[in-house]
């Protein structure tokens, strides 16, 4: 936290004054615009992009990820537009990078360094070490679990259907027949997995996924869901894309394990559709009290104490952060297809707001 006071300070004593001197006045959305990408950790992960004196130099990519920050700042719904806002604003071009308008990149290389960054998974390094950075020393009281609709501009995937099981016997077996027993779930091996043998079998292809919302009605759309784990203060400090058919429930362990890498926190709160016990057992291995909301389908249904009703709200957080990315940081204005490209979209967005609400604990 002293880290984030300090950069604060700088920002608010010497440099706004000095780039105000230099460019103009600098509106609200261009200080917010600074104050994320002064906390963005781009340095080391930005090595592999450096030239190797073997071609062309390539355009400096520490630029084009401002960039592409900015577009989730500002809402520019494509990259066409943020090139046009770049052209049209000379105070975001220089605080990008860019002196002049023939300096900036074409399309084509946006393009390019999107694919390179997708490809390299640059956006979730770059957010795991700033949250382990500026919150990985403080304890997390609450950690709040849930997953948001991120609709795709893209087919669904054609469904294959699995191969017929064989019919199971019925009745009581024979005296000394021994019946194979059933395959253990996707969620009963999560716990004893790695957290990138869990997230290599997760799906991730585009498909149509299907909620129901606070007033009881089902909901469908074709794209992606995005997972996320939120700590006080509406700080997302974890991330994962899957299918929108992939229930929430199985990602809830994999998120579990990335948060755990990242802070140590004391409570995990989930909604019903979390209510399993391989999670509530997974939750107290790792020295958390798991909160979560009864699920009415699961036989007797057994109210959550008072006490643990009082903490449950804070779960809030989740649906504040969901909220937000939907409105303010891009996750409506997904323009681009395959997973890893729309994570790297998602994330762009997941960092602004992280660095945002990580000044709103100071401010």
């Amino acid at each position: 936290m002293s880290q984030i006071i300090e950069i604060w300070n700088h920002l608010q004593r010497r440099l706004f004054p000095a780039l105000e001197e230099e460019i103009g006045v600098l509106t609200e959305k261009d200080r917010h615009f600074v104050e994320v990408i002064s906390l963005v950790p781009l340095g080391r992960f930005l090595e592999p992009y450096r030239w190797s004196g073997v071609g062309c130099p390539p355009k400096e990519r520490a630029w084009i990820v401002h960039a592409f920050i900015a577009k989730a700042v500002y809402q520019f719904p494509t990259t066409r537009a943020l090139l046009d806002g770049l052209k049209a604003r000379p105070t975001l071009r220089r605080l990008c990078g860019w002196e002049t308008v023939e300096a900036i990149p074409s399309e084509a290389t946006f393009s390019r360094a999107f694919a390179d960054f997708s490809a390299d998974e640059l956006l979730q390094k770059v957010h795991g070490a700033m949250i382990e950075r500026h919150r990985g020393s403080k304890l997390a009281g609450h950690v709040s679990r849930d997953a948001t609709a991120i609709e795709g501009r893209e087919k669904a995937v054609t469904k294959i259907a699995p191969a017929p099981a064989p019919p199971k016997k019925r009745g009581r077996p024979a005296k000394g027949e021994v019946r194979p027993p059933a395959p253990p779930t996707r969620l009963e091996q999560q716990p004893h997995r790695s957290l990138a043998e869990n997230l290599a079998d997760l799906p991730t292809q585009c498909a149509v996924g299907c909620k129901r919302n606070s007033k009881g009605h089902q909901e469908t759309w074709i794209g992606y869901k995005l997972h996320l784990d939120t700590i006080d203060g509406d700080i997302p400090v974890s991330a994962i894309l899957t299918s929108a058919a992939v229930h929430d429930s199985q990602v809830a362990i994999p998120l579990a394990q990335m948060t755990a890498q990242r802070l140590t926190s004391l409570y995990d709160l989930m909604d019903s559709a979390y209510d399993a016990p391989a999670i509530h057992e997974f939750s107290r291995t790792l020295g958390h009290v798991p909160i979560i909301d009864p699920n009415p389908r699961r036989g007797q249904l057994v109210p959550l104490a008072p006490a643990e009703q009082i903490r449950f709200r804070e779960r809030s957080a989740a649906e504040r952060v969901n909220s937000q990315l939907q409105d303010n940081y891009g996750a409506r204005l997904v323009r681009v297809r395959g997973a890893a490209k729309v994570m790297t979209h998602l994330m762009f967005g997941i960092i602004a707001l992280a660095a945002t609400q990580l000044y709103h604990l100071i401010v």
